[in-house]
């Protein structure tokens, strides 16, 4: 098998000839600081037998007459002391404006004022923020052409922060306060899972037949170190099965993202319907992940990504700790369905170590 085919079979969660490993995206700061490469192509041509899986999404346009109704914008308010750089952002609409702050530091960005503070809000942002009119699946066409058979692409497609509706809200407003109005407000929190839900399916719809080989759903606000799993049913299951049962007529395969606990979610994750299941983080990266139970309970439902603490193994670990963990995940999941991956990103750490995660998953052959 080559990548691809290798990384194909595990989407339909079947045997490959050995264990398939990427990465979980590769962070600028690692790609510049590290390796010296100015691209995640280039990262890759770093580590040979490392299968590629490319995270990029389609050109998505516009209409003027939308983009005329929510103006944007930025206001630079300079770097701190530490290094931190701040950014607000004001969008104008015929009935208001709605603002937002940012920062910044070379390993990541973050909200530090949310767009949506109270149901006034929402409301201008339910009437005016534009959604696309076209997609374009030409830049994944040519990435897909360029790799060939090292590998796929997969990446989110279209949302309002990451991946389901719920993950979009909590970014939009705040964790905490999403939580909090599930409690004092649920009528209007189903009613904004709904918009978010309509707004996608549009978008989804209007992408036609898609070219990305997977797409990430879901998002850490959804895992049951969040939330509890009867909000997870209430608030995340419904939307989350509709907007699946769209990618899949659209063509592509789904992979449903729970950077937190999931074990208590397992079974539910399983009803709304995705291929796969990541980033089956471990406890000993705070979340609560037993592969092989997880093996066992749905791992002839749904294949899985992750596993592998990136912590322990690459930014703190030596090739021999890389590799002992490889063995222990590669048990785990004796039947295949599985991509060995970092379960979560990465900024320090020998490429060493990687070099090492890569051969063993290489040797991880199955029976």
């Amino acid at each position: 098998m080559d990548s691809r085919e290798r990384l194909l079979t595990v989407l339909n969660n079947e045997k490959p000839d050995h264990l398939p490993c990427q990465v979980h995206g590769w962070m600028d700061y690692y790609m510049k600081e590290i390796l010296h490469v100015k691209d995640q192509f280039e990262a890759y041509e770093r580590f040979p037998g490392m299968d590629w899986v490319i995270y990029a999404g389609p050109e998505i346009k516009y209409n003027e007459k939308d983009l005329a109704k929510w103006i944007v914008k930025t206001n630079d308010l300079g770097t701190d002391a530490d290094g931190v750089h701040h950014w607000h952002e004001t969008y104008t609409t015929p009935d208001g404006d709605l603002t937002q702050k940012f920062a910044s530091n070379p390993f990541t960005r973050w909200e530090t004022k949310h767009i949506i503070k109270n149901e006034h809000d929402f409301e201008l942002w339910e009437k005016y923020f534009p959604i696309p009119e076209t997609v374009n699946w030409d830049p994944i066409i040519e990435i897909k052409n360029r790799i060939g058979g090292k590998g796929i692409v997969r990446g989110g497609y279209y949302g309002f922060g990451q991946g389901s509706p719920w993950q979009d809200f909590c970014i939009m407003a705040g964790t905490e306060e999403s939580i909090m109005w599930t409690f004092d407000k649920p009528d209007f929190m189903h009613h904004v899972m709904s918009v978010l839900l309509e707004k996608k399916l549009k978008v989804i719809e209007r992408g036609g037949k898609f070219e990305q080989d997977l797409v990430e759903l879901g998002g850490g606000a959804g895992s049951s170190t969040v939330i509890s799993p009867a909000l997870h049913r209430e608030f995340c299951l419904p939307y989350d099965q509709k907007q699946i049962d769209a990618f899949h007529n659209g063509g592509t395969k789904v992979v449903y993202h729970l950077c937190g606990g999931l074990m208590p979610l397992l079974e539910t994750v399983v009803e709304n319907g995705t291929d796969g299941l990541e980033t089956m983080t471990p406890a000993s990266m705070g979340a609560d992940v037993v592969l092989a139970e997880a093996t066992k309970r749905v791992g002839d439902k749904m294949f899985f990504i992750g596993g592998f603490d990136q912590n322990a193994g690459f930014e703190k670990g030596t090739p021999e700790s890389a590799t002992a963990q490889v063995k222990q995940l590669h048990a785990a999941c004796p039947d295949g369905g599985y991509i060995c991956s970092p379960s979560d990103h990465f900024f320090f750490g020998n490429p060493e170590n990687i070099q090492a995660f890569v051969d063993e998953c290489n040797r991880s052959t199955y029976a």
